[in-house]
């Protein structure tokens, strides 16, 4: 439990200066969670003005007191591979009201740290540390009960009062709120009164669940009532500040905890309403769980085996379709076509929470194509490259962790593991034969020289047609009997070599889509 070096020393210079000056907020939480903070920050009584003549290398263009210095050292301490380029140092501050419920109308300086902490969110962020001892004037404070690290303190905490300057390994922590404890009971607990912290900022509502999710820690009873009685107010924040927060609930370690807090609280139906359609809607004999439920634990699974952001977007968006095309047929019930209509409420609601266009485009895609249908003996190498082709080769690998993440969030065993490995095995091999345009031995500038034809749309409806031969058998590939199949079609019109470049592909998804039908009836 060591402050950076860069940390220490923007403390120092400080405190050498007259000053009280202290780490503060999440920073704290994580090291005494010996986790690595991201981040670092530091609060201080000194002034805006007196911090920048301190730190010259710094800059100050809020009202909030917060002055970013630079970092001291030439070669910053290595944290996640980088060093710690910046420090956000900002004055003890007392805030005023929150009418547009983010940003305080205005802030009072303080000299009074406790009052500065009592305007944090949670009391896990309200503490502060620094090195004992902080100030030059301050003598070395004695040892708090306790060891090295949190975990070793459980239950010896009894004798320590929330209000309590607490020292541990020569490191001072100020914690007048209980953080501490709460840290080591694991709960998230809002400081003061819980209607006052979410009516300054509505994010806090989001914060809470995605704290939660992050360290696998329970919410208060009383802060978890105030987030199911303000969650409406959810609707002031922008979209982009919410975004944020659900990427990092989505990324976190409990994802499946923090989704079920958000539909608990009724924060899910403010920012989701897609997915909360799923909540209590069953589905058929192959899912023993909810199409809500279904759709958390796929995101569980997809978070326990570290799939990048995407993929897990797509494992909790999968079944978003199912309600609206739910039907009963005869003792069971069908979701016919809810891939299409999942992947356009998909592309919907990631548009509305302003995410950008690229992630966007492959959720919805992987969403789009996560019912493919593959069983071994039956989908032949032609099947495979047109699968390839479908999908996208650069897709592929995505498309196998969310049918893995999804099979595994079904609740009902399957035999999986055999035939997706067969499937990457075909795909593999299917990969080494053509499957897109530029891989025929035929070119555009072919049958400018050896036909006689002049660029158009009719290029690309040959060459397409050229290839969805090639896809069923790839020994056509080669240049004379692509030339010769060439003559044949350069005097159709462009809507028959349409058809023709459709019709393989088109013929496979619907022999896939009877075959899921079939089995799945879905």
């Amino acid at each position: 439990m060591q402050l950076p070096q860069e940390v220490q020393t923007i403390i120092s210079t400080l405190t050498k200066a007259g000053f009280e000056a202290y780490a503060v907020g999440g920073c704290v939480r994580d090291l005494l969670l010996e986790k690595e903070p991201s981040d670092w920050d530091v609060t201080t009584s000194a002034n805006p003005n007196e911090i920048q003549a301190l730190f010259p290398k710094s800059f100050y263009t809020n009202a909030f007191g917060t002055v970013t210095v630079l970092s001291p050292h030439p070669n910053p301490l290595p944290i996640r591979g980088e060093g710690i380029r910046e420090v956000e140092v900002t004055t003890y501050r007392v805030d005023a009201q929150y009418n547009d419920q983010r940003h305080p109308d205005s802030v009072t300086f303080t000299k009074n740290l406790t009052e500065d902490l009592a305007r944090r969110d949670f009391t896990v962020n309200a503490m502060a540390m620094a090195t004992n001892s902080p100030h030059p004037t301050q003598p070395p404070l004695e040892k708090g009960r306790g060891s090295r690290s949190l975990p070793l303190f459980k239950g010896e905490m009894g004798g320590w009062r929330p209000e309590d300057t607490i020292v541990i390994n020569d490191m001072t922590i100020i914690d007048p709120f209980g953080g501490l404890k709460d840290l080591n009971d694991r709960v998230i607990r809002a400081v003061g009164t819980p209607s006052e912290r979410f009516s300054e900022d509505a994010l806090r509502l989001m914060r809470a669940v995605r704290f939660s999710a992050q360290l696998g820690f329970t919410i208060e009873e009383h802060t978890l009532k105030a987030i199911t009685e303000y969650a409406p107010s959810i609707e002031a924040v922008s979209h982009e500040r919410v975004r944020d927060e659900l990427i990092k609930l989505v990324m976190s370690a409990h994802p499946e905890q923090g989704m079920n807090l958000l539909q608990q609280t009724g924060l899910l139906a403010m920012i989701l309403p897609e997915l909360q359609e799923g909540v209590g809607v069953g589905q058929n004999k192959h899912h023993i769980y909810t199409v809500f439920d279904h759709c958390v634990k796929s995101l569980q699974f997809a978070a326990h085996y570290g799939y990048p952001l995407h993929v897990r977007l797509a494992s909790l968006f999968h079944d978003i379709g199912k309600p609206r095309t739910k039907r009963l047929q005869g003792n069971d019930y069908t979701f016919y076509s809810h891939d299409i209509v999942g992947a356009r409420m998909t592309e919907h609601l990631m548009k509305r929470l302003k995410f950008p266009s690229d992630i966007t485009d492959q959720v919805t895609h992987l969403v789009r194509q996560h019912m493919f249908y593959y069983d071994v003996g039956k989908v032949t190498p032609a099947g495979a490259r047109r699968l390839l082709v479908r999908v996208g080769k650069e897709n592929f690998e995505d498309l196998i962790k969310l049918r893995i993440a999804e099979r595994k969030g079904s609740g009902v065993p399957k035999a999986e593991p055999y035939r997706l490995r067969h499937l990457q095995f075909m795909v593999e091999q299917a990969s080494k034969e053509p499957i897109t345009v530029g891989q025929l031995k035929l070119t555009g500038s072919d049958l400018i020289t050896e036909l006689g034809m002049r660029p158009g749309p009719m290029f690309g409806g040959i060459l397409n047609a050229l290839l969805a031969e090639v896809l069923e058998d790839p020994s056509k590939n080669t240049k004379e009997y692509l030339l010769e199949r060439a003559k044949d079609l350069k005097d159709k019109n462009v809507d028959e070599l349409k058809k023709l470049g459709e019709t393989a592909i088109q013929e496979e998804e619907k022999k896939q889509e009877e075959e899921i039908r079939r089995k799945y009836r879905v």
